[in-house]
């Protein structure tokens, strides 16, 4: 009998992280409140820096992003909200990371509530991403199914790699 297999995932789409920081600084550009200020979008790797004037419009930039992110079908749970510095000349920073993966204790601890669940399949960690086999398609997508119904995981999941 074949063997059916796919991969849980959690990544993040730069091309449409870039897109919506595009559209955010052309709404900023437009605003009136946002003249004349310092707001500055820089995404580097999986790091993007926000700069502004202060924390009131840091908030309202943070706010016109997580907008922009969710229209593109960005999972803002993949955001990781650093701490609010000072800046030269008066303003203020704050770093966003982009959480690529999934981290190895949130991976043991899905790999624990799918093998909990008694569906006949196969669970294994690969890297930052969970590999689920079975002899049944049935099965994996009773474990799709669960896997989408919780709703307490930390980081947003893909299922890739149906084999």
């Amino acid at each position: 009998m074949a063997e059916y297999s796919f991969d849980i995932v959690s990544k993040v789409d730069l091309a449409e992280v870039k897109n919506a920081i595009d559209q955010s600084e052309r709404e900023l550009a437009g605003r009136f409140d946002f003249r004349n200020t310092k707001t500055r979008f820089d995404l580097e790797a999986d790091a993007l820096k926000i700069l502004s004037d202060d924390e009131f419009h840091l908030t309202m930039v943070l706010d016109i992003l997580r907008a922009k992110l969710a229209k593109r079908n960005v999972s803002l749970k993949a955001l990781q909200y650093g701490t609010v510095e000072q800046a030269s000349r008066g303003t203020v920073r704050q770093t966003i990371t982009l959480r690529q993966g999934i981290p190895t204790e949130e991976a043991k601890k899905l790999v624990k509530e799918i093998k909990a669940a008694g569906i006949k399949v196969q669970v294994q960690m690969q890297n930052e991403q969970v590999r689920v086999t079975g002899k049944d398609k049935d099965a994996l997508q009773a474990v799709q199914k669960l896997v989408k119904g919780m709703e307490e995981l930390p980081y947003d999941v893909e299922f890739v790699n149906y084999r």
